[in-house]
């Protein structure tokens, strides 16, 4: 029964290129009108894998990717997703799985229901792995974020650095401004507004392992007179800041708690301040995440649309100056991050196991393709309390980045 509904569902989606797929039972069927050239070979080994896919098909292709009961001739895991992302957002869901997929909407507000100690525990899972594990692909900043890549010739290092500089412009930090950096990561952009601008910089994490390498950093640099990492949850802060950053934390808030996040970032603003949230979206209406992504790669996370970010902004007595949408820079910034992986996939399976590796792999390749294939974006919302707190147009992002610095000194 399972295989059939499985045959069905493939000669449903997958329209374009071809895929060939052996079944357990030892039968290969071929899916596609073979257009565009793209072909790729799949074979099942678990004769439970019919089901799962048809019931969750992204569940059950990572797992069984991860767990070697799905295998890909060549390896090409590239491929295969490429190809199937292609005729899923071409075909979309056939009848008898929209029932499905409707659930999981429904499910959504439950998956990102993220109190503080379900988020302490959600950041552990990805962000407490070994330090080693993100110097094997990350750059030397350790920049878990987009890049921007303001040329398509830039290293990784540069278009970090690049970022960084492009969000320190829509800050308009000067000397000596407060600075509150939410979800400072392992701290290389507090330490990067306090060195370069002389910012007085305040970071929070909930990562145990981000926290004390922040710190050393922050020692090592000779900057703990002017930046301080503490372990806490955004809504524990107390004070005021002249400047809010946070880069890449919005993806872990959770929709349920979007009014609690923009009220606090309200409430922790100076009356003109600016703030700078940069988060991972979707160009399309709002959706859910990948069950493959919520078990094994970030709980509670959710990518937002548009609509629902901005919403909750308007609920609070901020003022949105500026929104920025970039495109295909995570694409670019993830494909560095893959090849620096596959050049040390030998040290990541020393450090964990071969399942792992598997894991991580799926999790690059899939990530780079949704924001090839599936309109995923970065969104840059700059927002204030006060309407005249930037200037009235873009001017003054795109100065040279040595006059900024210069007048940072002065």
């Amino acid at each position: 029964m399972w295989t059939k509904a499985l045959d069905g569902l493939l000669t449903h989606l997958f329209k374009q290129g071809r895929l060939n797929v052996t079944y357990p039972d030892g039968i290969t069927r071929p899916y596609g009108s073979g257009a565009g050239g793209q072909e790729v070979t799949v074979t099942l080994h678990d004769p439970t894998l019919p089901r799962r896919i048809v019931m969750s098909p992204d569940m059950a292709a990572g797992e069984g990717y991860m767990n070697g009961t799905l295998t890909i001739a060549g390896d090409d895991l590239f491929g295969f997703l490429s190809l199937a992302m292609t005729n899923i957002t071409s075909q979309g869901q056939p009848w008898f799985r929209r029932p499905l997929e409707a659930l999981r909407w429904f499910k959504r507000r439950l998956d990102q229901f993220n109190p503080a100690g379900r988020s302490r525990a959600n950041v552990a899972h990805h962000y407490d792995l070994s330090g080693e594990l993100y110097d094997l692909f990350l750059d030397a900043d350790r920049q878990y974020s987009c890049a921007y890549f303001a040329h398509p010739d830039m290293t990784l290092e540069e278009a970090q650095a690049a970022k960084k500089a492009h969000i320190a412009a829509k800050l308009l930090i000067e000397p000596g401004m407060r600075v509150l950096d939410i979800g400072c990561g392992w701290g290389g952009m507090g330490l990067t507004l306090a060195r370069d601008f002389g910012a007085q910089v305040t970071g929070v994490t909930l990562s145990k392992e981000q926290h004390g390498i922040a710190n050393q950093r922050a020692e090592k640099a000779g900057l703990s007179d002017r930046v301080r990492f503490h372990l806490t949850d955004y809504r524990e802060v107390k004070g005021q800041f002249d400047r809010i950053v946070s880069v890449g934390m919005f993806e872990h808030v959770g929709v349920p708690h979007y009014d609690a996040y923009f009220a606090t970032v309200e409430r922790l603003l100076a009356s003109d301040g600016i703030a700078l949230i940069h988060t991972i979206g979707r160009a399309g209406p709002p959706g859910a995440t990948s069950p493959w992504i919520t078990k094994y790669i970030f709980p509670g996370g959710y990518c937002p649309a548009m609509s629902e970010a901005v919403a909750a902004v308007e609920r609070h007595n901020l003022v949105t100056t500026d929104v920025e949408v970039w495109r295909l820079h995570y694409a670019e910034t993830l494909r560095h991050w893959r090849d620096r992986f596959e050049a040390n996939i030998d040290r990541v399976r020393t450090l964990y196991d071969e399942r792992f590796c598997r894991m991580w792999r799926y999790y690059l390749v899939a990530s780079e393709l949704t924001f090839r294939l599936n309109n995923q974006v970065v969104f840059q919302f700059q927002l204030t309390p006060k309407q005249d707190a930037v200037p009235l147009t873009r001017d003054y992002l795109y100065c040279d980045k040595s006059a900024r610095l210069r007048h940072a000194a002065e």
